[in-house]
């Protein structure tokens, strides 16, 4: 029997060794015969056949290959300012290269390379550009500056979703000087953001912008007066509980939604229908902004807390009560109520999934989210808060506070 084992022993090794054999052949079959590196010194031959195509600060290069065996990549040089040479490749797999990164709207030289795996170049290619105007450069000379809330509000366009950045200066009669805000990212298609925390007084604001690749504009200058912007007195607020709205769970009733404290409890509701609140703010105001306070307890970013809101408001002394849509666009008049905005809780910013929220994210809920409300919104004397959809996808809801800042009338 020993015998027996020993040679199955034997036999099953004898197996497994002929199949890496097996296998390591078969690999070695499958590897390129031409390495990254070469001692092919051939100088490879030039692109031919090139055609341009100018875009918004950068150009579309397209070319025939040259029929080298060594050929790794294309290699196109140029100079982008008076002062930056920029460097761009192009795997032999494409016949297209683009050259980005260009200040302004002009004629610009390209020298192309051919390049091989032995890092030796072709014969140089100039090819002439005539970039159209850079998107940091449209950006700046097309933004509206307006006067907002405690500021001013920026807005415009970017209809290629370039990455910017806007920065925002404002003078400071006591220092003297511009002061710069931080400067705003963005790469969406819309600019559209404000500074806050100006007095109502006259003041020149500027905003310039600047690209990834070190070009800035120049200042674009506007003198305005902010509107005025204060935080509403929560102790004129009062419950104006209508029929439709939530049945209140775990005694978390509605007047801790607005009673100053960002801890628990809060505004908690039992499973319903809709998901809404409505209460009084004891005067008639033009709302600019709110600032939310999600619950921390149980997971942010999760379960019930609000992910989607409706705000809806009416200046009317005592609003009837009507069944509002989940759904609707800012302005949309449902009996006495207006749709004063549709809000959407912003998602981590570490850029981790919702959830799996780090201690940052957490911070960030914990200080509070501002939420702009458009300023096409009218005054009112009440508001209807709607929650449309919670993290979790849930039919109950929960939230620590809310702060409504605006002008009172």
């Amino acid at each position: 029997m020993k015998n027996i084992n020993k040679l199955r022993g034997i036999a099953f090794v004898s197996i497994i060794a002929g199949m890496l054999i097996m296998l390591g052949l078969s690999c070695k079959k499958s590897e390129p015969n031409i390495g990254v590196i070469s001692d092919d010194k051939t100088k490879p031959g030039i692109v031919t056949d090139v055609h341009v195509d100018n875009l918004n600060g950068s150009a579309r290069i397209t070319y025939k290959l040259p029929n080298s065996k060594n050929l790794l990549y294309v290699l196109a040089s140029y100079k982008i300012n008076d002062t930056r040479t920029r460097e761009t490749k192009a795997s032999y797999y494409v016949d297209t290269i683009v050259a980005d990164g260009f200040a302004r709207a002009q004629e610009y030289e390209v020298t192309l390379y051919a390049v091989s795996r032995a890092n030796v170049k072709s014969d140089p290619v100039v090819v002439k550009v005539n970039p159209l105007t850079p998107n940091y450069q449209r950006i700046n000379t097309s933004i509206d500056i307006t006067a907002d809330f405690g500021g001013a509000n920026f807005y415009t366009l970017n209809p290629d979703k370039a990455p910017i950045a806007v920065h925002v200066i404002a003078y400071d009669e006591a220092a003297k000087k511009y002061i710069e805000e931080m400067p705003q990212y963005i790469s969406t298609d819309t600019v559209n953001f404000s500074v806050r925390g100006y007095d109502a007084t006259e003041r020149k604001f500027g905003v310039y912008t600047t690209d990834r690749f070190g070009n800035m504009s120049d200042t674009i200058y506007k003198t305005l007066t902010p509107l005025f912007e204060t935080m509403l007195d929560k102790s004129k607020f009062s419950v104006y509980r209508q029929p439709s709205d939530s049945p209140i769970g775990y005694g978390w009733e509605l007047q801790y939604f607005f009673d100053g404290n960002t801890g628990e409890p809060g505004w908690h509701t039992l499973s319903a229908p809709r998901m809404q609140c409505t209460f009084k703010l004891g005067v008639n105001a033009k709302l600019s902004r709110f600032v939310l306070w999600e619950r921390i307890n149980g997971g942010v970013y999760a379960y019930q807390n609000i992910k989607k809101m409706t705000l809806w408001g009416t200046d009317k002394d005592n609003p009837a009560d009507a069944e509002l849509p989940k759904n609707s666009a800012p302005g949309t008049v449902v009996g006495d109520w207006v749709n004063m905005g549709n809000f959407v809780f912003p998602n981590p910013p570490s850029g981790l999934p919702p959830n799996q929220a780090n201690a940052a994210d957490q911070k960030f809920v914990s200080e509070g989210v501002n939420f702009k409300i458009p300023i096409s919104a009218p005054a009112t004397k009440y508001i209807r808060f709607m929650c449309t959809e919670t993290w979790g996808g849930l039919d109950y809801v929960n939230a620590l506070e809310i702060s409504l800042y605006g002008n009172p009338l």
